[in-house]
This record gives structure tokens, sequence and C-alpha cells, in this order.
């Protein structure tokens, strides 16, 4: 199995755990909880999940319950997946999407002051 294949089903088979079986509030209580991307190192040892958070206050708090989670996660992944080994998972924060509705807003700002000049 390819590292691309292996990375599309860790990241789908963990929303379904992080969705369905994870109990902790930190994560439990989020409003919206989006896998972004998984990169798996070629030896399998380590899969870093970037973790989109929307809706939530303290974004960071959600990542630690993720990360306490991690083991429990990984065991359930070694149950559902038919790899050699599951990697070690390590969840960050992915803010590409604020990034990107901040890059939005300044565009719309600059346009707004443009056409006032005119």
């Amino acid at each position: 199995m390819n590292i691309e294949r292996v990375n599309s089903e860790i990241m789908k088979e963990l929303m379904s755990l992080i969705t369905n079986e994870l109990k902790d509030p930190r994560v439990r209580d989020c409003k919206m909880l989006s896998i972004m991307r998984v990169d798996t190192t070629g030896d399998l040892k380590y899969a870093k999940v970037y973790v989109s958070i929307m809706g939530n206050d303290n974004p960071q708090e959600v990542i630690k319950g993720l990360n306490a989670s991690a083991g429990f996660l990984r065991n359930a992944l070694f149950n559902r997946l038919k790899i050699r080994a599951v990697p070690t998972l390590i969840f960050v924060l992915d803010d590409s999407i604020d990034y990107g509705f901040k890059i939005e807003k300044i565009l719309k700002e600059i346009n707004a002051n443009g056409n006032k000049d005119e």
C-alpha cells in the first residue's frame, strides 16, 4: 500500500473514530472539526494529522484532547486498517482556512477602499 493510500485510509478512519467513538469532552463538544490532511512518514512511524477546528473558543484544547486520545485512536486504527504498522499520531492545528478568510477580508477591504478613491 502506498503512502497516499495510507494517508487517505488513516484520514477516513480517524474521522469516523473521532466522530463516533471518542469520549474526551474537549473533542466531543467541538462544534466543527475536520481532518484536512495526514502526512505519514515513509517508514510508517509517525503521522502528522492536520485538523481544522471551527466554532470553538480554544482550538488548542481540542488539539490537546486529540493528542491525549492518540493511543486509543492508534489502537483502533490497528484493528481497522490492514497495514503492517500503524504510525504514532501527532495532531496539529491547521489554520489555513482561517488564514484564507483573513486574506479574503483584507482583499475585500482593499477593493472597498480602492473604489472610494475613484
